[in-house]
């Protein structure tokens, strides 16, 4: 098994070569080396990543592809409930099991979508049985189709479909997804969903907004700047992108004013 300290090139997914990339993140440097040394003789784990704090958890989830992460409940600055809370928007998240050494946060570790809850010291067996879980839950993952986002509504994990988004904005490392009614924040990159979602109609108009054609009902191409109407919302067009968005409405019903 390899055990990582740093930030790697990333590995293949657990779907592939069988295991799953794992990491540990606890200002206690015993209990990382404990559990990394549990978590290595699992032969369904394969890469172990390490953070003494949530800040480093937060920089290599940003630089490698982590399946599974086991969080020290106390820790300083950011507590692995802030590092769980701000993954629950991501579009696609890793599953998270607490490791703590009271029961005081399980019901708040449930409510953010834990996979499990171990208790310190973390016996082999009962380790064993969090990975199970871990991986059967990445595998119910994989089986729900790419036209359906993991979204947050108040707290409780919901599905929306893919064609019901009308635009999205970017926002930071953040994307908003606007729909008829509503908007859902998810962890995902504007470029990352351009690249996901081109297939589906979707088209960059402005380093800011990526939107669904099919739900365009106005385009003002002639205008000093240039929009597109969706959902009630007037969407500026960058003139980078304004060669592509002619020839995109070239095969839809939306004449561009002139």
């Amino acid at each position: 098994m390899n055990d990582a300290a740093a930030p790697h090139p990333r590995v293949p997914g657990w779907q592939t070569d069988g295991m799953i990339t794992v990491l540990i993140a606890d200002d206690e440097p015993p209990a990382v080396a404990e559990l990394a040394f549990l978590l290595g003789k699992d032969e369904r784990v394969g890469t172990i990543h390490r953070a003494s704090s949530g800040a480093e958890a937060l920089r290599i989830l940003d630089h490698e592809r982590v399946d599974a992460l086991f969080l020290d409940i106390h820790m300083p600055g950011l507590s692995g409930l802030d590092i769980a809370g701000a993954l629950s928007r991501a579009a696609h998240s890793p599953a998270v099991v607490f490791v703590t050494a009271d029961e005081e946060h399980a019901v708040k570790a449930f409510d953010l979508a834990a996979v499990d809850y171990l208790l310190k010291p973390v016996r082999a067996e009962r380790l064993a049985t969090s990975v199970g879980r871990v991986i059967e839950t990445l595998a119910i993952a994989e089986t729900v189709p790419a036209s359906l986002i993991t979204v947050d509504v108040g707290g409780v994990k919901k599905m929306i479909r893919r064609d019901e988004v009308r635009y999205v904005h970017a926002q930071g490392d953040y994307a908003r997804l606007h729909t008829e009614g509503a908007s859902h924040l998810i962890r995902v990159s504007l470029a990352e969903l351009e690249k996901q979602w081109a297939e589906a109609g979707f088209l960059r108009i402005h380093r800011s907004y990526l939107v669904s054609m099919s739900h365009v009902t106005k385009a003002n191409l002639g205008a000093a700047q240039p929009t597109l109407t969706t959902n009630g919302a007037e969407l500026p067009v960058s003139r980078r992108h304004l060669p592509a968005v002619r020839e995109k409405l070239e095969a839809t019903r939306i004449r561009p004013a002139l």
